[in-house]
């Protein structure tokens, strides 16, 4: 569309984020905007030694990209991918008569719009329009209530962007000298490394405790119940919170008794012959209230429980929900609704539920902001004054899902209290008491909707209820069953992505905007692993965090970071002076510069790339070039050894460090020996997990990856002799005529032909994999970079190239394929609406143009590009420099 409007002249020009925003906000404008995407920030700091001017290379700040001697003046740049972007938009701004700014409405989006300005530098009207949903009423509403860029928010970004720069390329080069080369350090991913590696520190400490009770299924009038064991002789019985974890001890002034199985075993024959009696009811009416509707950090933890999403792919499709207009902005700390929400979920609840479960007032949430909230949106919810149903949205996968969790979440929201009838009862047997309890759902109110940590309502009610029978004081149970049973206290939990956001947000570390990015970082640099749902620190983490720890303590210190995003806030409120902010941080005795400076003299690289624990005597850990390795002696020789990547600091024990040592002084016991080669079989561990090997180390050895989820201890000879096989041929390609083989590597088991690789799905066996599955694997369409994965529907072949036409889901949206040819949607368009004539015409158009492309025309407008490449400069700008819109000077000095 953008494409039909260019020729136009005063037109009024609509700048957004993105191409999705972009094709959806054009559905609500006329003919006379024109709307564009600049694709995120056009400017940032310089990324490489590359972008740097060379008028300025030689200055001592360039590096850093900031002017710490001249008031942290920032050296911005247009980076590579950007130029045709920019070059783009001032085209279209030179046919417009007025320009608005449509990014999002906080201090990024701010951020974006003033670069625009910069680097643009319009001389028609600027407006700033901003919305916190893409619909027809909010758009329209946008563009008559326009406003000027709001520079408090602006300077707030700029603050925030030079200090984790000042922060990142101060302390990332002390961890390259001090300890490995390549690490990274961040002003709060150093602090979420730190959480992480306190909390493994936490488990290694851990000292297991072993109790036991005894459970009694019990029944009264048909009804069968569990209770357990509460107390001996009126003194309680001990549990897994009566112990101190570091010590494995019963905690002191505990007054309970301790048994262990044999002692249970005793109480048990003494009562198993004996009546069990109900000595005391109480029943207690309750009510449970909804939860509010979700802001960022809530939806990003509710992802995480329900649906398994990272915070990162959450935002990733919460982003595309917002620009298609399903939902409103995402990034916001406020729970508060508008009242077309509220009129719009109240709506939902009487037709969906009935007049039960709509109470008489409108449900009001406080829209205080959490502890340093950014700036106040409306909570996260469907858009519009009507809300759509899941299933009208045309939707599908983890879309589909997200917004239907959301729009669940916000309609719970206004429902009336659930209310419960919660019974507990105590059971004498001789001297022991026994206890149960129930409860019964009286009302399910909110529960019909939405029930937190479960997909299924209707599941989670049954799930939740436990019923008693109708117990009074004086009735005799039946015994059916008494048994020991026998606990040991765990150790503290791991971080989950959704726990470890819960404790950021609680402390006021990072902004809820930023949880995704901050986790995302920490995982792709090496300082965590994901196990399951489980963040699982590595030895570079423990040691990072030891180093930060002992010698910038305030860098990882989590009120001095909560300090810091406060003052962001003031900086955004027009309270506090940036650059007065960041001179304090950074220049002075006491200041990070000088600080990392005095530190750098102080620190021993062979102790600040090492590690030991108090229960592992004589045992140090290392972290390398190469990974992480342990030392220790054997008699008099020290020897080394490398730690497998899987395993977790808090799970090596003196059997886990020998078997290490072992295998690296002797090797490992052959399972047998190979029929053909008469080559020995070894199961091994390497850096990449575990693995079976055919020869010895000097004679090049076959070597097979172990698939996850298989215990070494459990691979036989026979099982070993199976996946040495790997790579299989199960055939030949029937038209390449080239072997079909199955295999395993580093990313899991695969099909191969030609170098053309599927995965095998999960659960499918490797060695009963056969030749039509595999085809069958090879014929679905690669899964891309992007996240398009298999097509949703096969429309056909077209009649001109014989390709097959296929409907698939990218980053963008709904698009038909044909070849190497893509065409997106038309608006409107749905996964079920569109045809194969639709999809014709859609390619078409651009199979016609694509021979434009090779046409004179085309070269020439190729060797003009080039020519902009080349003139192109570096835009070095600062907002005092800014003077169309902004009356005074933006940055005070």
């Amino acid at each position: 569309m953008a494409a039909s409007q260019s020729g136009k002249s005063g037109y009024k020009l609509v700048v957004v984020e993105s191409p999705t925003k972009a094709k959806t906000i054009r559905k609500f404008l006329g003919p006379d905007y024109v709307v564009e995407s600049c694709m995120g920030h056009i400017r940032d700091l310089p990324q490489s030694s590359k972008d740097i001017p060379e008028k300025v290379k030689k200055e001592k700040w360039a590096q850093l990209g900031v002017n710490v001697d001249d008031n942290f003046d920032p050296l911005y740049c247009i980076p590579k991918d950007k130029i045709k972007v920019v070059k783009n938009l001032k085209d279209k701004l030179s046919g417009a008569n007025e320009i608005f700014l449509a990014t999002d409405e906080d201090r990024e989006g701010e951020s974006i719009s003033w670069h625009l300005v910069e680097v643009l530098k319009p001389k028609v009207p600027m407006k700033r329009m901003v919305f916190n949903e893409i619909t027809q009423e909010a758009i329209q509403k946008s563009l008559k209530d326009t406003r000027q860029i709001d520079f408090n928010l602006v300077r707030a970004q700029e603050a925030r962007r030079i200090l984790d720069r000042l922060v990142g390329y101060t302390i990332s080069p002390l961890l390259w000298k001090k300890i490995a080369y390549g690490l990274s350090a961040g002003r709060v991913q150093s602090v979420a490394v730190r959480m992480a590696a306190e909390r493994e520190l936490e488990r290694l400490k851990f000292k297991k405790s072993i109790y036991s009770g005894i459970s009694a299924e019990l029944e009264k009038d048909g009804v069968g119940f569990e209770a357990k064991l509460q107390s001996v002789k009126n003194t309680r019985v001990a549990t897994g919170k009566d112990f101190d974890s570091d010590t494995g001890l019963l905690l002191s002034g505990q007054n309970v008794t301790l048994l262990d199985h044999k002692k249970a075993e005793e109480i048990l024959s003494q009562i198993k012959n004996l009546n069990f009696t109900v000595d005391e009811v109480d029943e207690k009416p309750v009510s449970r209230k909804p939860a509010a509707p979700f802001i960022t950090s809530s939806l990003q933890q509710e992802a995480n429980r329900k649906l398994g999403m990272g915070a990162r792919e959450t935002m990733q499709v919460a982003q595309k929900l917002y620009e298609q207009g399903f939902i409103t902005y995402m990034r916001t700390d406020s729970t508060f609704l508008s009242q077309e929400a509220i009129a719009a979920a109240r709506k939902w609840i009487s037709q969906e539920y009935g007049k039960d479960y709509l109470p008489s007032q409108p449900r009001l949430f406080d829209a205080k902001k959490a502890k340093g909230a950014q700036e106040a949106h409306e909570a996260v919810r469907p858009a519009g004054a009507s809300f759509v149903h899941p299933g009208e949205t045309g939707l599908i996968g983890a879309q589909l899902k997200l917004y239907e969790m959301i729009w669940m979440r916000t309609v719970a929201s206004q429902m009336v209290d659930s209310r419960q009838l919660q019974v507990s009862a105590k059971i004498k047997s001789g001297d022991a008491t026994f206890s149960a309890s129930g409860m019964t759902i009286e009302f399910p109110g909110f529960l019909r909707a939405y029930v937190e940590g479960q997909d299924d309502p209707e599941a989670e009610l049954a799930e939740k209820e436990v019923k008693l029978p109708l117990l009074k004081k004086g009735d005799k149970t039946k015994t059916n069953k008494l048994v020991v049973t026998d606990h040991e206290t765990k150790p503290p939990a791991r971080y989950t992505e959704a726990s470890l956001v819960q404790k950021m947000e609680k402390e006021g570390i990072g902004r809820p905007s930023t949880y995704a990015s901050v986790i995302g970082t920490i995982i792709d640099r090496g300082y965590v692993r994901k196990q399951g749902s489980a963040l699982v620190p590595t030895f570079t983490a423990l040691v990072v965090s030891k180093l930060l720890n002992k010698h910038l303590p305030e860098y990882v210190d989590l009120g001095f970071t909560s300090g810091m995003e406060q003052s962001l806030d003031h900086i955004a409120d027009g309270d506090l002076d940036s650059i007065k902010f960041l001179k304090q941080l950074y220049n002075g005795a006491k200041g990070l510069k000088a600080s990392v400076e005095k530190q750098e003299k102080n620190i021993d690289p062979e102790e600040a790339r090492s590690i030991h624990f108090d229960n592992l005597p004589g045992v140090i850990f290392h972290v390398g070039k190469y990974g992480a390795y342990l030392t220790t002696h054997r008699g008099e020789d020290k020897v080394n050894a490398s730690i497998p990547d899987a395993e977790a600091p808090a799970d090596m024990n003196m059997e886990t460090v020998n078997r290490i040592i072992e295998q690296k002084l002797h090797g490992q016991d052959s399972l047998g020996k190979d029929p053909e080669s008469d080559k020995n079989v070894y199961v091994l561990s390497g850096r990449y997990g575990p693995y079976v090997q055919l020869g010895e180390n000097d004679e090049k050895p076959k070597r097979v990856s172990i698939p996850t989820g298989t215990d070494p201890t459990q691979v036989d000879i026979k099982k070993a002799l199976q996946l040495l096989e790997l790579p299989k041929t199960l055939g030949k390609h029937p038209t390449l005529a080239k072997d079909v083989k199955v295999g395993i590597g580093r990313f899991g088991p695969y099909v191969v032909c030609e170098k053309d690789y599927r995965s095998v799905p999960k659960g499918q066996s490797l060695f009963e994999l056969t030749f039509d599955q595999a085809m069958a694997l090879l014929s679905t369409p690669k899964k891309g970079r992007g996240g398009r994965g298999a097509p949703l529907k096969i429309l056909g072949q077209h009649p001109v190239t014989e390709d097959e036409i296929q409907l698939l889901n990218g980053p963008y949206g709904l698009y038909v394929k044909a070849g190497k040819v893509n065409a997106s949607l038309a608006e409107g368009e749905t996964a079920d609406s569109m045809t194969m004539e639709k999809a014709l015409e859609l390619l078409n158009v651009k199979m016609d143009l694509k021979p434009a492309k090779k046409s004179s025309g085309a070269k020439k407008t190729k060797k003009k590009s080039s020519t902009t490449k080349k003139t192109a400069k570096i835009i070095v700008s600062t907002p005092e420099k800014q003077q169309v819109i902004n009356p005074i000077k933006l940055r005070k000095k």
